[in-house]
């Protein structure tokens, strides 16, 4: 290892040594190799390319589409004195214009960026003016694997901006969920020069696997929580609604808690976030949406209220347990209505072809858009609309949708972000002649015309946070004072709001024309039931440890069982209890022979244990020679 990668570890970290596979990953990197690292959640992966990015010269280019993730790395840079900044959906143009000038002139050592930015014009037009890439980093790398559980199509355009790159540019591919068929395919798609693979092992020795079959969901999460009072907790569940009702019963009884879904705005989740992570609530009732990128040591409990989809999601997100090394709980609730709803989701994953087909031509009717129109256009998609004027239901359109965006037909966006927005109809002169204004509102309309450009022409996107910031208010007090300006027509405001958007990223064609590839349908859907199975497979097993079999699933082989998991405590308590049985049962054959007299073998079995106890029983008897068999007859020696 060079000894400079030592000097900066200790200089910006304040570590003597690195961990695990940390420095052979260096090392690689270092010699300008492709590199794939496979890392389990909590192994330290940003270490891996921060320290080789401030040894190299240019610009590190970091690829992840974990928004807060990135804010809070570029953050935890800066406090150490490293030049990062960051571009992503959500942002004002002017602020991504800026950023990617400063790259230019050499301003940063990392640049964090998300996949839908890569193919954009103005991305790939500063990409090019780029004075040196000293490397590219792709995070959460299986997402460009079709046979990943994230698939992503976004991630394809990495390859693509690779070879806008010097041939020497090296990448690092990291993720913390790959099997052994996605390590190939992120090689592959990415273009690696030769293969190329660090690999931690992924065995957690203080997590403690459980699954629990249960009717009573709620009060099994309950009773689980209450034994193990210590440390915070995360409960996933399937729906936004879900995460309400559970927090609001875990209140109910006793235990402080909070909810996270994507529906949230950006203010509620920093605040129940941060909530959580300075201990004010114990419980964070969430949604698979949160979690990417939590570092909380003391996380005592993750709990699945709901199966997972596969066994890749229940792993990462159960690895948010034990950060601290301390004995911690991943607990798997389930009935056996799980494993048909599970099932349910193949078909409303993928649904039938000609519902995909018929889904295209509807979405086109209703934004109006004729056959060889629209190439290029994006329409705001208000889904219940929609689907209630086409009889369609959200679950299948969602997934239409999806497969049509994934078979290149159009873009299509769940949730596209966009900012909050406003516009001053009175002219400047007109509002020093406003009356009945109180002083926070005096405030924020001095800081919002300090602040912003251009309010009087035409809308500008804003930000309720920042202008808290700079005012000393709430978010939720800017946001009141906006509405209150909305009302009496000083100004047009428009709240930030998430929407549904779809984009034809070529011309509209006629519905008969639509394929969709076995790379999109068939195969996808063939790996997604093999996923469902194995997940299947993993809560209704009663004869393998726990840690073993997700161990065996991610490639990696061992020889010894956990001893820890409900699968290896049940079998120790069983293997207690037949030692008792046998002993008891020695006891009790040693005690009918005392009388002297010649017994069959058959007599022994009249005595009241089971047939497997007392055959045992004999053999054990038989190997110390304290009895003597010979034929069918048994005496005592």
């Amino acid at each position: 290892m060079d000894a400079r990668a030592l000097d900066i570890l200790k200089e910006y970290w304040g570590y003597d040594s690195f961990r695990g596979i940390q420095s052979d990953i260096i090392g690689s990197i270092l010699e300008r190799r492709d590199t794939l690292g496979l890392m389990p959640t909590g192994g330290g992966k940003s270490i891996c390319f921060q320290v080789p990015a401030l040894m190299m010269e240019g610009l590190c280019i970091v690829v992840t589409p974990l928004i807060s993730l990135m804010k809070d790395q570029v953050q935890q840079l800066k406090n150490r004195g490293i030049k990062a900044e960051a571009v992503y959906s959500g942002m004002m143009r002017e602020d991504i214009i800026r950023v990617l000038d400063n790259a230019v002139l050499g301003a940063y050592k990392l640049l964090y960026i998300s996949p839908e930015r890569l193919s954009s014009d103005l991305f790939l037009a500063k990409l090019e003016r780029m004075r040196q890439v000293s490397m590219m980093v792709v995070d959460e790398a299986h997402c460009i694997s079709q046979w990943g559980y994230d698939f992503r199509p976004s991630y394809l355009q990495i390859a693509k901006i690779r070879h806008l790159l010097p041939p020497d540019v090296p990448v690092l591919a990291l993720t913390a969920t790959a099997t052994p068929k996605v390590v190939d395919d992120i090689q592959e798609r990415l273009g690696f020069r030769e293969k190329n693979v660090f690999s931690m092992s992924f065995e957690r020795k203080n997590l403690i696997y459980v699954v629990r079959e249960t009717e009573d969901r709620a009060g099994e999460m309950l009773h689980i929580l209450q034994g193990v009072p210590n440390g915070s907790a995360i409960v996933y569940t399937r729906t936004r609604q879900q995460t309400v009702d559970i927090a609001r019963f875990l209140e109910e009884n006793g235990i402080t808690a909070s909810n996270y879904h994507a529906g949230l705005t950006d203010a509620e989740k920093d605040y129940r976030q941060i909530n959580w992570t300075k201990n004010r609530v114990r419980v964070m009732v969430a949604t698979n949406a949160f979690g990417m990128g939590i570092d909380k040591p003391d996380v005592r409990i993750v709990l699945h209220f709901n199966m997972p989809d596969s066994l890749e999601a229940y792993f990462q997100e159960a690895g948010r347990a034990g950060r601290d090394g301390k004995t911690s709980y991943a607990v798997l609730l389930y009935n056996h209505q799980d494993l048909k709803t599970l099932n349910r989701r193949v078909p409303e994953t993928y649904p039938d072809i000609d519902y995909v087909k018929q889904t295209y031509e509807n979405v086109s009717y209703f934004l109006q858009v004729g056959v060889g129109e629209a190439l290029g256009r994006t329409f705001y998609f208000p889904m219940e609309t929609f689907c209630r004027t086409f009889h369609q239901f959200p679950v299948q359109t969602h997934a239409a949708l999806s497969l049509l965006n994934n078979a290149g037909y159009i873009e299509y966006h769940e949730e596209q972000e966009f900012k909050s927005a406003l516009h001053f109809i009175l002219r400047k002169e007109e509002l020093y002649r406003i009356y009945e204004t109180d002083e926070d509102t005096d405030l924020l309309i001095q800081t919002i015309l300090r602040t912003y450009s251009g309010v009087f022409a035409n809308f500008v996107y804003i930000e309720e946070i920042h202008l808290s910031h700079l005012t000393g208010l709430s978010v939720e007090r800017v946001y009141q004072i906006l509405k209150e300006l909305h009302h009496r027509r000083i100004i047009d405001f428009i709240p930030h709001r998430k929407t549904p958007t779809v984009g034809y990223t070529v011309a509209r064609i006629d519905t008969d024309l639509i394929h969709l590839p076995p790379i999109v349908y068939d195969d996808r859907k063939a790996d997604f039931q093999q996923r469902i199975d194995e997940i299947a497979h993993y809560v209704t097993s009663t004869d393998t440890c726990r840690s073993r079999m997700l161990l065996n699933y991610f490639g990696e082989k061992t020889d010894h069982d956990c001893g820890q998991c409900d699968v290896c405590l049940a079998r120790k308590k069983t293997s207690s209890a037949e030692t008792n049985d046998v002993r008891a049962a020695v006891q009790a054959i040693t005690a009918f022979l005392q009388d002297g007299k010649g017994h069959k073998l058959t007599d022994l079995k009249t005595l009241p244990f089971k047939t497997a106890v007392l055959d045992e029983a004999i053999r054990y008897l038989a190997a110390e020679e304290l009895i003597m068999t010979k034929g069918l007859q048994v005496t005592l020696k």
